[in-house]
């Protein structure tokens, strides 16, 4: 079986050293660079990315092999420690095994490429469980990889459906590690299923969603914060975990401030993503379509419509998805992270941006968050008290 070929793979791998691993890593870097257009091409064809989008994840791709080929040759060395005098101390770094990478489908070449490049570089056999929608892109990194000079067992390819394969994998004693990027309620149940494992502690390094916010107040240059928005709210169909979902804007500015972004989402153009003249590509698949269409139409009853983006003749076939703005009165509207192009405006009045920070704070969603204000104490009360990972 593949696990018990990258079991018997792993202490060779483990042993040839950070130094080595990460030679491999830059060739892969250079390999995928050298296939440019070919990966660009898959990402196209298959994950729906526009031209700019796919271009950008092969440089992300090969700058995450470079990256962590560096962090190995500066961080895994043995290293000496302190201790009473005539004794040697040394600490030094092992592997663990084997490595589970699960990898989502909206950044399919280099959120991939970087699991398994972290897991490769620290001295653990990898197998790497794509996203089913994007299986073709994964099976060209791994044979990059393979061709870089690591071993077809420390890294192998294993093809199927989360809820099946992907569990069945987690599960596996035999695995020592997962890395798992996608949605949050899928990286509670690989806890749990970890959880319920015999033996060591088994480490689950998740990346999940975010009900990401931007706050913009009123000294906020309106200009600079339409361009921040339609960038984050609409780059790569808004099927980012990074993308913005909500935008409070101060109520003083509010009107202008839609007007603008409005008159900007009318310039996006929607449509085959393979034409460099395109905005916004396709949604993933049709499951993702329909859920975005209900909840659209939950926002129809529950908010009001500010703008929704033409989508000409062209897009009648496919997975193609509007992008939208809605006006909504709270946050706790939005039940889920919402994954794709739509986003939600909330105004708010400038005495109750605390209430704003902690309705923020109630989703649990805290991943990113923008902030647009020219006051520094303004930013500094925020970022003290809004927990979110990126700001």
């Amino acid at each position: 079986s593949q696990a018990a070929a990258a079991v018997r793979a792993a202490p060779a791998w483990d042993a040839a050293g950070p130094d080595r691993r990460a030679l491999c890593l830059e060739r892969a870097a250079d390999l995928i660079e050298a296939n440019r257009a070919a990966l660009m091409a898959l990402a196209v064809r298959e994950a729906g990315k526009t031209i700019p989008d796919a271009l950008a994840e092969v440089r992300e791709a090969a700058d995450f092999c470079r990256y962590y080929a560096q962090r190995a040759r500066l961080d895994l060395v043995p290293k000496p420690l302190k201790g009473p005098t005539g004794e040697r101390d040394e600490l030094r770094f092992a592997g663990r095994g084997v490595f589970a990478c699960v990898s989502p489908w909206n950044f399919p070449l280099a959120i991939f490429t970087g699991q398994v490049a972290a897991a490769l570089v620290a001295g653990n056999a990898v197998i790497a469980k794509p996203a089913e929608q994007t299986p073709l892109i994964a099976a060209a990194a791994v044979r990059l990889m393979h061709e870089a000079g690591v071993p077809e067992a420390v890294l192998q390819l294993l093809l199927g459906d989360g809820a099946t394969v992907g569990a069945a994998l987690v599960a596996d004693p035999r695995v020592g590690g997962v890395a798992f990027t996608g949605s949050t309620e899928t990286a509670w149940a690989i806890n749990r299923a970890l959880a319920a494992r015999n033996g060591p502690i088994v480490p689950l390094i998740a990346e999940t969603g975010g009900q990401n916010a931007m706050i913009v107040d009123s000294t906020a240059l309106p200009e600079q914060v339409v361009r921040d928005v339609l960038t984050s709210a609409f780059q790569s169909a808004g099927q980012r975990c990074s993308a913005l979902r909500a935008l409070f804007v101060q109520e003083e500015i509010a009107d202008r401030l839609i007007d603008m972004l409005s008159g900007a989402m009318a310039e996006l153009r929607v449509g085959d993503p393979g034409l460099i003249a395109t905005d916004v590509g396709p949604v993933i698949d049709e499951p993702a379509r329909e859920a975005l269409e209900r909840h659209a139409a939950r926002m129809r009853r529950d908010g009001r419509l500010l703008h929704q983006v033409a989508v000409g003749p062209d897009c009648a076939h496919g997975t193609f998805f509007a992008p939208r703005a809605f006006e909504i009165d709270r946050l706790d509207r939005l039940e889920r992270e919402v994954f794709g192009p739509i986003l939600h405006v909330i105004r708010y009045a400038a005495g109750r941006l605390d209430s704003v920070i902690e309705a923020v704070n109630a989703t649990g969603y805290g991943l990113t968050l923008g902030i647009h204000s020219r006051i520094d104490s303004t930013v500094e009360h925020i970022r003290a008290r809004l927990r979110a990972g990126n700001v």
